[in-house]
């Protein structure tokens, strides 16, 4: 990655253009009028404000990898299907009894904070499944999951969507780390 390309200088000083982008973004937003005069004006705040007030330039260990990704929201979207239903089932049957439930801990591969964040958020964000607690210097997260008491199947389910995250969000730190 080319930080001059990213973040020239303009009077010594380096703008960073995505966060000029985002800037003018919001501008336009919160004038709620999409034009051409709003745009510019937005690009100009933002290139003033960032270079009046300078940031560091940070990496946030993050990389969209376009083809992993487009391999992972399918299978995310199935997932978010099939744990819906299997919560809606135990939530609406008829003569309904306690679900089995179980409280596991599940150990993570990766040490990356960034990638163990992008984790807990996508496994929480599917209905019957939380995560109650991230112990991250052991590497292991404590899940809830609804509709199973079987802990080496949480177990593998974890590992796999980490996988899929890493292979679509990580670094070429991360994924060497899952080998």
């Amino acid at each position: 990655m080319k930080i001059n390309v990213i973040a020239p200088r303009i009077f010594g000083r380096r703008v960073p253009l995505p966060l000029v982008g985002w800037l003018a973004l919001i501008w336009v937003l919160l004038w709620g009028d999409l034009s051409l005069g709003n745009a510019v004006a937005g690009l100009l705040a933002g290139a003033i404000i960032t270079w009046l007030i300078p940031l560091p330039l940070l990496d946030p260990g993050i990389r969209v990898r376009p083809l992993a990704l487009l391999a992972f929201l399918p299978r995310y979207a199935a997932d978010m299907a099939l744990s819906s239903v299997r919560v809606a089932w135990w939530a609406l049957r008829p003569g309904a009894c306690d679900p089995p439930v179980t409280l596991t801990t599940a150990a993570l591969r990766t040490s990356s904070e960034p990638m163990t964040t992008l984790i807990i958020v996508t496994l929480s964000s599917l209905p019957g499944s939380l995560v109650v607690e991230a112990y991250t210097g052991r590497k292991e997260l404590v899940v809830h999951a609804l509709g199973t008491t079987d802990a080496g199947a949480v177990q593998a389910d974890v590992t796999r969507l980490e996988s899929r995250v890493i292979a679509a969000f990580g670094t070429k730190a991360d994924r060497e780390e899952l080998r």
